[in-house]
């Protein structure tokens, strides 16, 4: 019985995490737990994806001291040195997730790409953007989702 309860506190705690980045940190649920989540699903031949890089770095750094993170997810599943490889060559400096937190969070799979999605701190999908972003247009969704009631 002591066997079965330690290994269901181990599922949980695993489960409470959100697996590791691409340089194989863990991404403990304290980091992102609580916050404004802006999830950016990208692949390496899509061009618009290349072109929003620079912007969800900016929005990266504009937003570090609020509690907002900005979460890349590879669309092609990339894991590892290739996923470190990738996020290294199109100058990738905001987390990326090594897993895909989709199940966790209910995002439904897109059909285009880049695809952002805002998650608000009590984990709730407020909003879907299809296509390229700019930092200023992430904050100006943000400000008004934040806004809201």
């Amino acid at each position: 019985m002591q066997l079965l309860c330690a290994a269901l506190l181990l599922a949980g705690c695993t489960e409470a995490d959100w697996g590791t980045d691409q340089h194989g940190r863990p991404v403990a649920a304290a980091q992102l737990d609580g916050r404004w989540l802006v999830i950016n699903y990208w692949a390496e031949w899509c061009g618009p994806c290349r072109k929003e890089v620079p912007e969800l770095n900016r929005l990266a750094s504009e937003l570090a001291a609020q509690p907002v993170r900005v979460l890349g997810v590879n669309f092609d599943g990339l894991q590892g040195e290739e996923l470190r490889k990738a996020t290294a060559a199109l100058g990738i400096a905001y987390t990326n997730l090594a897993s895909d937190p989709a199940a966790r969070l209910g995002l439904t799979s897109s059909q285009v790409l880049p695809v952002t999605w805002l998650v608000d701190p009590q984990g709730r999908v407020r909003e879907q953007l299809a296509g390229e972003q700019t930092a200023a247009g992430l904050q100006g969704k943000l400000a008004a989702l934040r806004a809201q009631p």
